[in-house]
């Protein structure tokens, strides 16, 4: 399956402003890439291009005063096969994880572990290790939250996403990550492309998506929360902590959003 990606974003900036953007395909799916994944500006603006400390691709610029935009349009070759499900993947005892997995143990910006760690051993402590416990988390977080884009903010975490029980994406990632951790299971957070491909059509304009992935069984699995239930043709861009590391874009000065397309789709 080829599947066509790609965004526009344009903001309005009153003076010439530094930006991060983090708006390309993740490294581990850059050998899928048949068409390339250029970010290019309008007008024209030099990117210059690192990796972050969780392996992301990230740009650095300067962004001129007034209307900027920042597009792209690529085609990667996916499996067509759907999230795989491991029932059998097993959890590890704190002490026998890798060393890189141990950050995803820890509470962050979003994820409040030391606000949700009680509340998490009275619902899942008598649950099955390993899948079966990660699988009762994402039931249980599908259902608590109704999904609704007018419940965004900025500024929601996965315990106001406990007690308001409305959100969107993120808010169900950030949610079951947090109670993940608090039951000793390294998660993280992952954010990209998720099209309506095998799924009825979805009548809401196309936007980026979040899910979450858990270290069991020696390797990372990927979990959805929101739509529980396994996708075709989920593209990541970014991981890390939480949605503070993986913002598509970071501008250090005001500025105003002017035009947001996305697009996700099937190529025939």
């Amino acid at each position: 399956m080829k599947i066509n990606i790609g965004f526009e974003i344009t903001h309005n900036f009153p003076q010439p402003t530094p930006m991060m953007v983090m708006l390309n395909v993740h490294p581990s799916r850059e050998l899928d890439l048949v068409k390339p994944d250029q970010v290019t500006s309008y007008p024209y603006t030099p990117i210059s291009v690192y990796l972050d400390g969780f392996g992301n691709v990230c740009g650095r610029l300067v962004a001129p005063a007034g209307d900027f935009t920042l597009t792209t349009d690529a085609v990667v070759l996916d499996s067509g096969e759907p999230d795989v499900a491991s029932w059998d993947a097993y959890q590890h005892a704190v002490e026998d994880l890798p060393d890189d997995t141990l950050v995803f143990l820890l509470g962050s910006r979003y994820c409040e572990t030391d606000r949700l760690v009680n509340d998490a051993w009275a619902m899942f402590g008598n649950t099955p290790l390993g899948w079966g416990r990660v699988q009762a988390i994402v039931d249980f977080v599908h259902n608590h939250i109704t999904f609704g884009y007018n419940h965004a903010r900025a500024t929601k975490s996965a315990f106001d996403a406990w007690n308001e029980r409305q959100g969107v994406c993120r808010d169900f990632a950030h949610l079951a990550i947090a109670l993940c951790r608090c039951m000793n299971i390294p998660a993280r957070y992952a954010t990209g492309y998720l099209g309506d491909i095998g799924v009825p059509k979805d009548p809401a304009p196309m936007d980026f998506s979040a899910w979450f992935e858990v270290y069991l069984g020696g390797r990372w699995h990927t979990f959805d929360a929101r739509h529980n239930k396994p996708r075709v043709g989920r593209i990541v861009m970014a991981r890390g902590r939480d949605a503070a590391d993986v913002a598509l874009t970071n501008a250090f000065g005001p500025n105003s959003l002017k035009t947001f397309r996305v697009w996700t789709d099937e190529v025939w």
